[in-house]
């Protein structure tokens, strides 16, 4: 079995993708979600679960954080931030819900393989995962993967480093981030 060689690839891969990553675009990123009022997420398939998982961890550190589609998320308005995850940019709910954000003066946060897509053209700030996409699949860092999973686990690892900083920024302990962890399960 080849399972540790392929675990070294994917490792590789990611490694290779979140170097390419702007640094500077990390650090107003996390600005805009400290500052926000709200931070709501959005995404879809494998994008939106990478996204729930981001939601979760600033909800965590206490950030008021909300997924796009769930009964209880509250109207976006002018002092919130989303953050629209779409490897291809094109994702219809993803161009959707970034442009009514952008109607209300949400500031929105593009998470994108493609800086030229809708998304991107929409957003106030747009961080960049160079990473093949199925719309794209010979585009961004070449990957022995299935299209679209090099671009989700570099989300996944890029915005748990984002929440990392932030709580590092926030002062969060871990004892603080417990005690908001689910209860209920």
């Amino acid at each position: 079995m080849r399972f540790q060689q392929h675990v070294r690839r994917i490792f590789d891969e990611i490694k290779s993708v979140l170097a390419g990553v702007d640094r500077g675009t990390v650090d107003r990123v996390v600005k805009q979600l400290m500052k926000a009022d709200r931070v709501y997420v959005a995404g879809g398939g494998r994008s939106g679960l990478m996204a729930r998982c981001f939601a979760m961890r600033l909800m965590h550190l206490g950030l008021h954080t909300y997924v796009v589609g769930e009964t209880t998320t509250p109207a976006i308005g002018p002092d919130d931030c989303l953050v629209v995850c779409s490897a291809s940019g094109r994702t219809q709910v993803a161009v959707l819900v970034s442009r009514e954000a952008k109607k209300v003066g949400a500031q929105v946060v593009a998470v994108t393989a493609d800086p030229d897509s809708p998304i991107a053209t929409t957003a106030d700030i747009v961080l960049v995962l160079d990473a093949p996409h199925k719309k794209a699949p010979d585009a961004g860092q070449p990957s022995a993967q299935y299209a679209g999973s090099l671009f989700e686990q570099s989300l996944l690892i890029l915005s748990d480093a984002m929440a990392f900083e932030i709580g590092t920024q926030l002062g969060r302990s871990e004892e603080e981030i417990q005690q908001r962890h689910a209860n209920l399960e």
